[in-house]
């Protein structure tokens, strides 16, 4: 135990790099998600596209029955694609924020902050991926009322957010890490264009990995959005399964998110040379 201000004990966990690490990446996210609120546009245009995915492609192929899907209709097999590309298109450029931040000076007052540079990308994560949380709400309410089989038991309905949450948390930060290494908005809206669609593409989120070729099969394997789509499949659909199992997607896309913050705090500082 150890005084307070006020004499009063204290104990000794508040004092903690743990507790530290969670108070200022918690003060940092509401501070991002004040933003949101304030101007919650964002979130609706970016649900646009896709709805219409669900709405137009979707309709057309469970119609024509061009690729087979096994026991799951092509709506079904892929409402969880379309939710983890909506999730993986609002977090690719967020990173811009961080430049729009280094530009009024914001990230030079964050920097002398008492906070770690790891709970400020932590904190900007989660609350990128807080913000996802509602575009899923959209679109699993969009699935609804186009018939999908969703599940509806609360345990599957709490697995959709965290994936989601972290779905968004990891891309975000994959997103953070592009923006400190080209550090100009132009090159980094460039180069956020050219990922997203061959992250989305070479995943299994409209077909599925059978009907891949040798090679892109090899590369979805790597891709994290792969992991993403496998996830919620396994929780939202039902009879959805995944390839590698719902443990090693989770894993896979924690560990991803780990090793992602780690560069993210390293190359944070580099954005203001």
């Amino acid at each position: 135990m150890t005084p307070s201000a006020f004499g009063a004990p204290r104990a000794a966990w508040v004092d903690s790099p743990l507790v530290a690490f969670l108070r200022h990446a918690t003060a940092i996210a509401q501070a991002e998600l004040a933003k949101v609120i304030r101007d919650p546009t964002e979130l609706l245009t970016r649900a646009i596209q896709p709805a219409l995915w669900l709405i137009v492609f979707g309709q057309v192929f469970t119609r024509t029955r061009a690729i087979p899907t096994g026991s799951l209709s092509y709506l079904d097999f892929m409402a969880p694609g379309v939710l983890a590309q909506s999730v993986l298109f609002s977090a690719i450029f967020y990173g811009i924020a961080v430049i729009w931040e280094r530009d009024l000076g914001i990230v030079h007052k964050l920097l002398v902050s008492p906070a770690s540079r790891g709970s400020l990308v932590f904190g900007k994560a989660l609350a990128a991926g807080l913000r996802a949380l509602s575009q899923a709400i959209i679109i699993i309410l969009l699935t609804l009322v186009m018939g999908v089989r969703l599940r509806h038991d609360v345990v599957s309905l709490l697995g959709v957010a965290f994936v989601v949450v972290l779905g968004g948390a990891l891309f975000s930060t994959f997103s953070f890490v592009i923006a400190c290494l080209v550090k100009t908005r132009e090159r980094f809206m460039g180069i956020g264009q050219v990922l997203t669609m061959p992250l989305f593409f070479a995943s299994n989120a409209i077909y599925p990995l059978a009907l891949m070729p040798p090679w892109l099969r090899a590369i979805s394997e790597y891709n994290p959005l792969t992991y993403l789509v496998n996830a919620l499949r396994t929780l939202m659909i039902q009879g959805g399964t995944s390839t590698a199992g719902l443990g090693t997607d989770v894993l896979v896309l924690g560990a991803v998110f780990l090793g992602l913050v780690f560069i993210a705090a390293r190359l944070y500082e580099t954005i203001v040379r």
